[in-house]
């Protein structure tokens, strides 16, 4: 038996096709399905590689007798949150307001069928009655039961919650405000009031990495290193950790915990326990694409070699297993995912046994891996198995075994290269092929980031191969799609796809000029100010002036598993005026902040990627152009700005043959030797003709 989900190309509704539940895709057909039969509709959100979301289709959608319930009393309807992030914001948003706490995946809610307004929700149900939850079949039918005998009452919850809906987040820009670092001051404040000085990140469980937080920290100590402005915010206050510090520990104890795949690279989603030990085993791209320039940068920043080889082992891990091949063998797109579960158990492929790694290495080998992966301690993994971690340094072993520290490495890579072989015959987790153009947006902007901060000139080619791949298959006829495939056309594209492309675009310029690539993030920009600006009350819609109707139209403020579209955009926006010249971009960038600033204000922990955005703003970054005529020339110019050096500084070289030159670019014309133009935000010096000029000004600049 298949349902009409066996013929989506989304992993996570093809894993539901065989259900005997009746699933519908959401589609202009679900719906009028429902309002002919005036069914409620049980909407069910998910993704492909969620733990918890398997359990539930274990326990219920693959019982007939749950399934019978769900197909007398609802329509019901499947959604893949990655294809659709516009509803799960909706649909999350309104469970947390019915239940006043946090959502999460599997979300389950209740809908109207004319309104499409849920009147009950909830997360993961039990088949049967556990963890103080109800059973799900009581659930079913008692909320049948309300819909059918409460009618009125529905209708008046629904429509304050539509009310609420409506109005949430619609603060008006208000040109009369002026925007201060008061909200970066208060956010650095609670960050060091939230972090734990024994294992990084927040205190408590479970543990999730905050990425735009550590970059906001990562930009603030730059700043506070090269410029001493009065307006500049005072960091640290004398008695709180340094954000340097917060940075140096989180990053080091997230790369020796379990969350960080100690086999085969890459972090997965999150840690179960405070100490970054156990995870949910999903691995995430867009996890992954934040946290490799965080390691690259960490190791500039650090001087910890040790976090250049995260990175580099994250990049491996991502060729590997994540890029999809293409027709010139090069790779193509990213994935989106791989799964927490294999053969029906959560971390089934990554975990070991104490007896089976003893078997597998030999002597010296299992003297040094023994102890640094922690498999000398009680099992950690459900009390039966061992998830490795870093459990210590290579130079306490080193000293346990009475042997040099490059020994114990060469014994450890020796064996961390037998495990890797012995795990690649294991089944291994479900892979969730979808390329999603945000994710991938993401990853390429790291890549681009990564290339410079670590030196590695060659690692743009992998960010040009998605770049390409991209241009092909998710850019149409001016258009912007969510999804590259077959099945494109469905999936318009949200702010964040916009945003995080046009911020990826902006990072690998500065890594090599592109006619193409200029272009492409002008005419970006130019559709996020003609089809998402709320041109009324400022900032960006997640959704296009002609999406399809629904419940709610959000506005993001805060970041969460990945970051802020509005701090996105508003932050390229801004880069991307002060290069161009084009004030149009900037007066939405403002506008934008503007809009922003009440939410800033309340809860700016939450809001590290506006503030970043706010930071380019109230500091507006450097801008060096480089105009140049052959590689020699390049290569010099490249030389005399460190070209891993400070974030604060935008670097673009241009060679004398490119004609994509809009705005104050078109001025900027080559000159025997080459020519440099630095500019601070909208104020320009005069010409620069020599590589140590060029130096020597950007270093009066960071004094």
């Amino acid at each position: 038996m298949s349902n009409r989900l066996a013929a989506e190309t989304s992993p996570y509704l093809r894993q539901h096709a065989a259900n005997p539940v009746a699933w519908w895709p959401w589609s202009d057909a679900a719906l009028a399905e429902a309002r002919a039969q005036d069914k409620p509709i049980l909407l069910s959100i998910g993704y492909s590689a969620c733990h918890w979301c398997h359990v539930m289709a274990h326990e219920s959608f693959e019982d007939e007798a749950t399934a019978r319930v769900m197909n007398d009393l609802f329509v019901n309807i499947k959604v893949d949150r990655e294809e659709r992030p516009d509803l799960d914001k909706i649909y999350q948003l309104s469970h947390q307001a019915l239940t006043q706490r946090g959502g999460g995946w599997p979300l389950t809610v209740f809908l109207a069928p004319d309104d499409l307004v849920p009147f009950y929700a909830g997360t993961y149900f039990p088949k049967e009655a556990r963890y103080g939850m109800p059973p799900f079949s009581y659930v079913l039918e008692q909320v049948r039961g309300f819909w059918d005998s409460r009618r009125a009452d529905v209708r008046a919850q629904t429509s304050a919650l539509h009310e609420f809906l409506q109005g949430y987040d619609r603060a008006d820009a208000d040109s009369a405000a002026t925007l201060s670092d008061a909200p970066i001051r208060t956010a650095v404040a609670r960050f060091e009031a939230a972090f734990d000085p024994t294992y990084g990140g927040h205190r408590g469980a479970p543990k999730f990495p905050h990425c735009p937080e550590m970059e906001l920290l990562l930009d603030l100590s730059e700043r506070a290193k090269t410029t001493r402005e009065n307006n500049a915010p005072d960091l640290p206050s004398p008695l709180a950790p340094s954000p340097l510090l917060i940075l140096e520990v989180t990053l080091a104890r997230m790369a020796a915990g379990g969350i960080h795949d100690q086999i085969g690279g890459g972090f997965c989603r999150y840690s179960v326990d405070e100490r970054w030990e156990i995870p949910h085993f999903e691995k995430m791209l867009y996890d992954n694409a934040q946290l490799l320039p965080l390691y690259a940068r960490g190791a500039r920043e650090f001087g910890d070699e040790s976090h250049a080889g995260v990175a580099r082992e994250l990049l491996a891990w991502l060729i590997r297993e994540m890029t999809e091949p293409s027709a010139r063998g090069s790779g193509g797109g990213f994935y989106t995912a791989l799964d927490a579960d294999s053969e029906h158990e959560e971390g089934k492929f990554y975990v070991w046994q104490r007896d089976e790694v003893r078997a597998l290495l030999t002597g010296p080998e299992y003297a040094a891996a023994e102890p640094y992966f922690g498999f000398d301690r009680p099992p950690n993994f459900e009390h039966a198995a061992w998830n490795p971690i870093v459990a210590q340094s290579i130079e306490q072993v080193a000293r346990s075994l009475g042997a040099e520290p490059a020994e114990v490495r060469s014994r450890l890579a020796s064996a961390r290269k037998k495990l890797f072989a012995a795990r690649s015959t294991r089944i291994r987790p479900g892979l969730d092929d979808k390329i999603l153009t945000s994710c991938n947006a993401l990853m390429i902007s790291g890549i681009a980031r990564a290339t410079r901060h670590l030196d590695a000139a060659p690692l743009i080619g992998l960010a040009d191969n998605a770049l390409d791949f991209l241009h092909t298959a998710a850019w149409r006829d001016g258009r912007l799609y969510a999804k590259a495939g077959g099945d494109s056309d469905r999936f318009p594209a949200f702010l964040d796809d916009h945003a995080f492309l046009l911020d990826a675009l902006l990072e690998c310029l500065q890594c090599r000029w592109s006619d193409r690539d200029i272009i492409w993030a002008i005419q970006l920009a130019d559709a996020l100010l003609e089809r998402y600006e709320d041109r009324a009350h400022g900032g960006f819609f997640f959704t296009a002036h002609d999406h399809e109707r629904l419940p709610q139209r959000p506005k993001p403020w805060t970041d969460e598993s990945v970051p802020c579209g509005n701090g996105i955009a508003a932050r390229a926006l801004l880069r991307l005026g002060h290069l161009t010249g084009e004030t149009r971009y900037l007066d939405a960038a403002e506008r934008t902040l503007l809009a922003a600033n009440s939410t800033m204000q309340q809860m700016p922990q939450a809001c590290a990627s506006m503030l970043r955005a706010l930071q380019d703003f109230l500091h507006p970054r450097t801008h060096v152009v480089v105009r140049y005529a052959g590689d020699a020339e390049e290569t010099a110019w490249r030389a005399a700005p460190d070209p891993a050096g400070t974030d604060g500084v935008d670097r673009y070289f241009i060679p004398e043959l490119a004609t994509a030159l809009p705005g104050t670019l078109a001025a900027q014309a080559h000159a025997a030797g080459g020519m440099a133009y630095v500019c601070h935000g909208t104020s320009c010096l005069p010409p620069i003709r020599s590589t140590k000029e060029l130096a020597a000004t950007l270093a009066r600049a960071d004094a």
